[in-house]
Parts: structure tokens; sequence; C-alpha cells
């Protein structure tokens, strides 16, 4: 992962395929979903954090600044 919002999307939908591989043991899928829970977890505080970036931006611009830098988290490189 690169750290920017599209490879945690990317990523997300990975760990959902994992999921759905029917080939999968009743173990694995066990330790595989309490894997992915984890994930979720900790990708919804990196969305939080993008979505409190993304705020300071736009007042930023509504105060006046002319061109308020976008958090490196939502750039492609």
């Amino acid at each position: 992962m690169r750290n920017k919002l599209s490879d945690l999307n990317n990523y997300l939908f990975e760990a959902l395929e994992r999921i759905n591989d029917d080939e999968l043991t009743e173990d694995d899928l066990t330790a595989l979903i309490s894997r992915t829970k984890t994930q979720v977890d900790v990708a919804e505080q990196i969305i939080t954090i993008a979505n409190l970036q993304l705020n300071a931006v736009k007042f930023a611009y509504e105060v006046g600044t002319t061109s308020p830098p976008l958090p490196k988290l939502f750039l492609e490189e």
C-alpha cells in the first residue's frame, strides 16, 4: 500500500475477495474474518483522519487561503 485513499479502497476490496474464496476452510475463514475486522477498524480511523484533513482544507479555502494544499492522502502519484 502506498498510503493513498485509492490504495485503501483497493486493499479493502481485495480483503472482500479473500473472504469470498470458496476453498477456505472454516478455521481459515474464521481467522480471516478476525483479521479483516481489525483491518476495517484501522481503515475507519484512516478515513476519519482523511475527513478531518479535507475539512481543514475546506476551512482554509473558506477563510481566504487562495490555494490550500490538498493532503497527500488524497493525491495520486
